[in-house]
């Protein structure tokens, strides 16, 4: 290759505006801009007498080089020039005219026109023709303008893709083409080969006396670019050029030009090529053939004939030959046909989250009827896959930073169907109220019900009118918002924004937990409560983990920025108990919300652990129990709305055992609205660390919720999708799943960095806007909101906000405040009146007796009837009947009366009846439901498989039915352990921590009764190591007449607290536990029973006391009265709180006695032995000698053996009752 010149061409044919601005300069040096004041410093026109000296330029402001607006690419330019050639003789002058017209003389930019184009004669040119389908440009084109204009605006024209496949086609294929002629100084012809490929764009500008002319920026080293960059320095060029904000050096570097004269309809046409460049593509109309043009457009799609443009390169021959600019051609050709992945690069450039169309031939046999039931059929197909899959390739991530990748099943490939079809017309099956479209307009309505920034997953449902429903909602459905919602969005993302950048700069460090990167939560949340409110619902109960917690108090329930900031502050309340109190974000809130109607809506933020999850059955519990209090079935006016976490959802299985209730009769709400905040992080684990499903989602699909994918960065979409959950639920009383993906902008917290083990995530999330100044451009682009209002609203957040913070800090105490010590627990409490009269007694029993005419019970069940009335009779009770007595007198007095668990309704141990099931037709009749007019409402279910769940359920019902008897039963006692995060977190925990007061009962099963090591024990000894400060009460009622007077105190007293009942197995139907009538009638729960010694043996001579409590007691007094032994027998029937009195008592009884014997049937590691030594010893070490009998310690609560559980046993006996050494 040559040395290149001395001399290059800088502006080529813009000189004509060089020539017109140096007049500006020369006339007033002030009158260009700074960048052209530089430029004439020391230029010297070749018209110029080169003495004529430059005035001195002098700054000023930069003034316009035209006035004209830019137009499209012009319809035909000239490549740029050198100086021209020294002016030849003149010409003639020409003959008059016919009109005398007289001949005008041309200056300025004509006359330099005029230069360039006689310039241009001495280059031996030549033009390649190619005609080029246009149909897949213009189908990916409208791909890419569809995407935009959903997305963030703007327009890819047929220009900026033809311009870059030229780029691409010389960079990659055929870098000849960029070469230019040059001459060394001694005059031989040279080569010049560009590195870089600079392309000149013609531009048209019409000037403001109305003519037209050309200007020819350049986009410098095109080749180096992607489109998405290619794509900014043709569009800055062109403002530019509108704006007049061209500087010299926007014109140097033109080493190839593309002029576009299509745009004015020009099939095609051979441009000039200039002195020093050696190519310039013209670009010509894109329409169907001459031929085609007058057919009717169905004709021409069932012909498939394609729009068509012709490309032109008009080519140095000295430097170019014909073939190479054919093969150029035939290069930017494949390109414009997808070949090279020219349009998946494209796509991915610009983040387009979708794969590009290809090309493929056109399937169209000779047998146009088959083949068009065929076509039809998989026009079908293709339909239901969008409905099964279209959430596949919907663009949902806001980060983008995952390849999309096409599923089979949604590409019209995979069913025979090209570009060519898209404009044929088949049947639609109703797709968006139509009866046939082209398969275009098909996939059009398809893919924005389907496939934008929602995905829906709703074809698992197995009802067609629930699947009819969301088809109406969304396919060929309006989904623009209006101005007035708009504007509503943007004020709740400033809200949500301000709150977080505030205490994110108040409180470095701090955990927060904050929203950021999910702040569309906070309108998408707005949405259902404000439709609940405006639907006239009572309520709305919410749940939610800690993340973004804060953000929901302040912003959608209300709480005050005074009590948030005290929070951060450290301030210590004086009322604060030591040891007492939660973290900020777990802590709960009931507000009011009021929709822009005005209308109210009461809400209750339920307080919840870290324990992810366990609040979601708490929530459906306390909503289950407000709808119950608003007794009007089947209206579900108490919205349940659960906020999750992605890792969550998919990962703690009390998602799935609260799902599984909610189509239960038992503990139905009428849908519950789950919103996940998909931050795709699980503190710091990946989604394909954390789920084996697609989607964190997947478990809904368990009960056929519709599933709701949405991008957290479209809140339009986001309120949209919030609104159309709602009304499923309305509609369906179903629960339904809104999965909001989005980001987390920090770490797990705060101070964590997250970019340790996900380093490309994070350097996506820091490349990303937030989504409120991504909504904010939006709108302004839209010219629905100025850049200033929106500033304004946020700044306006930020300064109620430092105005509340300051408030808070001005009222501060001067004087530290201590929080104080805990108060003494005061104990037993003083006995209630717990007695019923005999009238009532009797009126529960005839109820228990009686059933409708025609109802016909169970036989071997009327049996057990008979003798349990003939038990009565004779004056006595026993456990199933004594709890079914308290169970009616409650009701009787209006106490609602609520009982669930596994086989509750007959009790695990067929002891208690409570539905009767017609033996005939299967009809239920619930006896203590049939009391009486008056009677509380007795509500008793079957359970699901299920503890965690379903005791959260039941925490939760009587926390918002405070006035109501709930009570959980376990089959047996040690599956709760099943549900022990909720016991841990909430039942002996809420009151402390949140001062949530709780009434429930919990009835589990224990005894040893040689059933091996799974049904023997309760765990009596976990319950125990969680008393503290009176939180709970821990019962092992041993007669039926205590459990009677038990479960009356838990309603009668004036405080409520959790009550464990440790229910037994034998004793149920052992006489030893019945209770005459007038025990019923009579007395009240007694902490300690005193059974004393064996008949015949003096309270003076015993010289033991042997406590326990349960069945073993029973067990301890056979075995006295078969010794007739001097060894009294006391039984604790309330291990919690310690009744010390009481205790005290039954040892006072005896004086002799020095011997204190607890006696259990548990492992030593096990039972209450190690709760209840600390006490005897605290209080009778000084006085008594304290021995335990137990089974040895053990892992394992019981053997496995039967025969080996009666030796145990009568061991125990033995040494409980034989004499010390």
């Amino acid at each position: 290759m040559a040395d290149e010149p001395a001399t290059v061409p800088t502006v080529g044919p813009n000189e004509w505006l060089v020539d017109e601005m140096y007049e500006q300069f020369l006339a007033d040096p002030s009158s260009v801009s700074a960048s052209w004041q530089e430029f004439f410093a020391d230029y010297r026109p070749a018209t110029a007498a080169a003495t004529k000296p430059a005035p001195a330029p002098a700054p000023t402001t930069e003034p316009a080089p035209t006035n004209g607006q830019a137009a499209p690419p012009a319809p035909e330019a000239t490549a740029p020039a050198p100086s021209p050639a020294p002016a030849k003789a003149p010409a003639p002058a020409p003959a008059a005219s016919a009109d005398d017209a007289t001949p005008e003389p041309i200056r300025g930019a004509g006359a330099r026109i005029v230069a360039n184009m006689e310039a241009s004669l001495g280059v031996p040119t030549a033009t390649s023709f190619r005609e080029v389908p246009a149909r897949l440009l213009e189908v990916n084109r409208q791909v890419i303008n569809g995407y935009l204009g959903r997305t963030r605006g703007g327009k890819v024209s047929f220009t900026h893709l033809i311009g870059y496949a030229v780029v691409r086609a010389i960079a990659d294929t055929m870098p000849v083409m960029n070469s230019s002629y040059v001459e060394a100084d001694d005059g031989k012809p040279q080569v010049l080969r560009h590195a870089h490929v600079g392309l000149g764009l013609a531009v048209d500008v019409e000037k403001s006396d109305g003519s037209r002319t050309l200007l020819v920026p350049c986009i410098k080293d095109a080749d180096t670019l992607d489109f998405k960059d290619f794509l900014a320095a043709y569009e800055e060029l062109i403002r530019k050029v509108r704006t007049n904000k061209l500087s010299p050096d926007d014109f140097a570097g033109v080493t190839v030009t593309l002029t576009n004269p299509g745009t004015i309809g020009t099939k095609q046409s051979v441009p000039r090529l200039m002195p020093g460049q050696g190519l310039i593509v013209g670009v010509g109309s894109i329409e169907y053939p001459t031929a085609y043009q007058a057919a009717d457009p169905q004709t021409l799609a069932e012909l498939g004939v394609s729009k068509i443009t012709t490309l032109t390169s008009t080519y140095d021959h000295r430097i170019i030959q014909g073939a190479e600019s054919g093969l150029f051609l035939k290069a930017v050709s494949g390109l414009l046909l997808g070949e090279h992945d020219f349009y998946v690069d494209v796509f991915r450039s610009i983040g387009v989250p979708y794969e590009a169309v290809q090309w493929r031939r056109d399937i169209n046999p000779r047998d146009r009827e088959q083949a068009l039931l065929e076509k039809q059929m998989q026009v079908n197909a293709v339909i239901n896959a969008h409905r099964v899959r279209g959430h596949l390739i919907a663009d949902l991530d806001p980060l983008a930073w995952k390849e999309p990748h096409m599923h089979p099943e949604l590409d019209p490939a995979t069913y025979g169907l090209t570009i060519w079809d898209l404009e044929r017309e088949f049947l639609t099956q109703g797709l968006g109220g139509t009866e046939h479209l082209p398969l275009g307009d098909i996939l059009h309505v398809l893919r924005d019900a389907y496939c934008r920034t929602v995905g829906i997953e709703y074809m698992h449902i197995q009802e067609p009118e629930e699947k009819r429903w969301i088809q109406e909602q969304v396919e060929g459905v309006r989904t623009e918002l209006d101005t007035e919602d708009q504007r509503h969005i943007l004020e709740k993302l400033n809200a949500a924004e301000a709150f977080e950048r505030f205490l994110g700069q108040k409180y470095i460090g701090q955990k927060r937990f904050g929203i950021e990167g999910g702040e569309s939560v906070i309108p998408l949340v707005d949405a259902v409560l404000e439709a609940a409110a405006d639907e006239g619902l009572d309520g709305a109960v919410m749940g939610m983990a800690h993340r973004g917690r804060l953000n929901v108090l302040a912003n959608i329930v209300g709480k005050s920025y005074d009590q948030i900031f005290k929070e951060f502050e450290g301030n210590v309340d004086p009322e604060t108990i030591q040891g007492s109190g939660d973290v900020k974000y777990h802590l709960g809130q009931s507000g009011k919300f009021v929709s822009r109607a005005g209308h109210e809506l009461a809400i209750e933020l339920a307080a919840n652990p870290s324990h992810l999850e366990t609040v979601d059955p708490v929530v459906e519990g306390m909503t289950r129990a407000l709808q119950d209090c608003i007794d009007q079935p089947e209206s579900f006016s108490v919205l349940p709305v659960l906020l999750h976490g992605d890792a969550a959802f998919a990962g703690q299985g009390v998602v799935a055992e609260t799902l599984n209730c909610s189509q239960i009769k038992g503990y139905r709400v009428g849908g519950t609205i789950h919103v996940i905040i998909n931050n795709q992080l699980g503190f710091t684990t990946s989604p394909e660390a954390a789920r084996s499903s697609e989607y964190c989602t997947d478990i809904a699909k368990m009960v056929q919720a519709p599933i709701f994918h949405v991008n957290g960065d479209d809140p339009e979409a986001c309120v949209r999708v919030a609104r159309l959950a709602f009304a499923y639920r309305q509609r369906f009383h179903k629960d339904v799943v809104v999965d909001m993906i989005c980001y987390r902008r920090h770490g797990h917290n705060e101070g964590d960095d997250p970019s340790y083990t996900q380093p490309l995530m994070y350097k996506a999330i820091d490349a990303r806007r937030s989504v409120r100044k991504i909504f904010t451009e939006t709108l302004v682009k839209r010219g629905d909101i100025s850049v200033e209002e929106a500033e304004q609203a946020l700044d306006d957040f930020s300064a109620r906000l430092q105005e509340a913070l300051t408030a808070t800090r001005d009222a501060k105490p001067a004087d530290e405040v201590v929080a104080k010590a805990p108060p003494p627990p005061p104990g037993v409490l003083p006995h209630v009146d717990t007695a019923v009269t005999r009238e009532v007694v009797d009126r529960v029993m005839t109820a228990l007796m009686t059933t409708p005419d025609g109802f016909t019970v169970h036989p071997k069940l009327a049996k057990q009837f008979d003798t349990r009335h003939q038990m009565f009779l004779d004056g006595e009770v026993d456990w199933g009947f004594a709890e079914a007595i308290a169970l009616g007198s409650l009701l009787l007095e209006g106490t609602p009366v609520r009982i669930a668990g596994q086989d509750s309704r007959r009790g695990t141990f067929s002891h208690r009846h409570s539905t009767l099931v017609d033996y005939e037709t299967g009809a239920e009749y619930l006896p203590l439901a049939n009391l009486g007019p008056d009677q509380g409402k007795f509500f008793i279910y079957d359970s699901l498989l299920s503890e965690y769940a379903a005791l959260g359920f039941e925490y939760g019902y009587s926390v918002m039915h405070k006035d109501a008897l709930v009570c959980w039963e376990a089959q047996f006692g040690d599956f709760v352990n099943g549900a022990q995060i909720v016991l841990d977190q909430y039942v002996v925990a809420a009151e402390d921590k949140w001062g949530q007061t709780s009434g429930l009962v919990l009835l589990l099963p224990h005894g040893y009764e040689g059933q091996g090591p799974e049904h023997s024990s309760a765990r009596i000894e976990r319950f125990l190591t969680l008393c503290a400060e009176d939180n709970i009460q821990v019962t092992n009622a041993s007669t039926s007449a205590q459990y009677f007077h038990l479960l009356r105190r838990q309603m009668h007293r004036g405080v409520r607290k959790p009550l464990v009942v440790f229910t037994p197995k034998s004793l149920l139907r052992a006489r030893t536990a019945r209770s005459k009538v007038e025990e019923l009638t009579s007395g009240t729960f007694q902490e300690v029973l005193d059974d004393g010694p064996a008949d015949g043996v003096a309270d003076g001579d015993v010289t033991r006391v042997v406590f326990a409590s349960g069945k073993v007691t029973h067990d301890a007094l056979a075995q006295r009265d078969e010794l007739g032994a001097a060894v009294a027998v006391a039984r604790v029937e309330q291990l919690y709180p310690w009744p010390f009195e009481q205790i005290e008592a039954v040892l006072a009884r005896y004086p002799n006695a020095g011997e204190i014997f607890w006696l259990q049937e548990e492992p030593e590691n096990m039972g209450a032995w190690n709760f209840v030594k600390g006490r005897f010893y605290e209080a009778h070490g000084e006085t008594h000698v304290i021995h335990r009998v137990s089974r040895t310690e053990s892992g394992s609560p019981a053997t496995g053996s039967n025969a080996v559980h009666h030796q145990e046993q009568a061991t125990l006996l033995a040494e409980a009752f034989a004499p010390l050494p």
